[in-house]
C-alpha cells in the first residue's frame, strides 16, 4: 500500500511538472520605464569628424508585450532644450531659430504606429517622428533583451535633418554639418506599472 501511494505521488508530481511545461508562459507586459537606465543619443559628422550627443530630458510612455507586438502603444517626447552636444556654445546655438527653434517647438515627438516581430527578440517598428512642426515616418529594428522582470529595448535609425528644417539658411548646406543624423535609444522597462 505504501509503495502504491509513493508511486502514485511520483506520477502526480511528474504529471504536474509536465503540465506546467506544456502550458504557454505569459509574456511580460512592459509599462514602467527605469529612467536612470534609459537614454536618447545622437551622432553626426561635423566637417567630416564624428560627433556625439544626448538629450538629458525625455518622457517615454510604453505598453509592450513581446508576445503581442501588434498591441504595442509607445511614444516618447524629447525636451530639445535638454540637448548636450558636449559644447555649451553649440548647445546654445542649436536651440535657436535656424536649428530646433525651441521657443516655438520645444519637443520632438515619436509615436509608434505599427510593431511586428521579424525574428526572435527583434521587432520592426514603424512610427511618426515630429520635429519643428514637420512629421515623417521612420522605420527601425527594435531589439528586446529580457532580463527577468526587466526588458532592455534598443534601436536606432538615421534621419535627415533637412526633412525637419534643422539647420536653416546658411546651415542648410551639408559642407559643415552633415545631413544624416543617427538617433539611438535604450529604454529599460519593468513589467507592470
Amino acid at each position: 500500500m505504501f509503495q502504491f501511494l509513493k508511486t502514485r505521488s511520483i506520477a502526480m508530481a511528474v504529471a504536474t511538472v509536465a503540465l506546467a511545461f506544456a502550458m504557454p508562459s505569459h509574456a511580460a507586459l512592459y509599462q514602467a520605464v527605469q529612467m536612470d537606465k534609459s537614454s536618447v543619443k545622437f551622432s553626426y559628422k561635423q566637417m567630416g569628424v564624428g560627433m556625439d550627443g544626448h538629450f538629458a530630458k525625455f518622457s517615454p510612455q510604453i505598453s509592450f508585450d513581446p508576445a503581442k507586438p501588434e498591441l504595442t502603444k509607445a511614444s516618447i517626447e524629447v525636451d530639445l532644450l535638454s540637448i548636450d552636444t558636449g559644447s555649451g556654445e553649440a548647445d546654445q546655438e542649436v536651440v535657436g531659430k535656424p536649428w530646433f527653434n525651441t521657443s516655438a517647438f520645444p519637443k520632438a515627438i515619436f509615436v509608434a504606429k505599427q510593431v511586428k516581430q521579424t525574428a526572435p527578440n527583434v521587432y520592426e517598428v514603424l512610427g511618426s517622428l515630429s520635429i519643428k512642426g514637420r512629421s515623417r515616418d521612420v522605420k527601425f529594428d527594435l531589439k528586446h533583451n529580457p532580463q527577468g522582470k526587466v526588458g532592455v529595448l534598443t534601436g536606432s535609425f538615421t534621419m535627415q535633418r533637412v526633412d525637419y528644417a534643422i539647420g536653416e539658411g546658411s546651415w542648410s548646406k551639408f559642407d559643415v554639418v552633415a545631413n544624416d543624423v543617427v538617433v539611438s535609444f535604450q529604454i529599460t522597462a519593468l513589467t507592470g506599472k
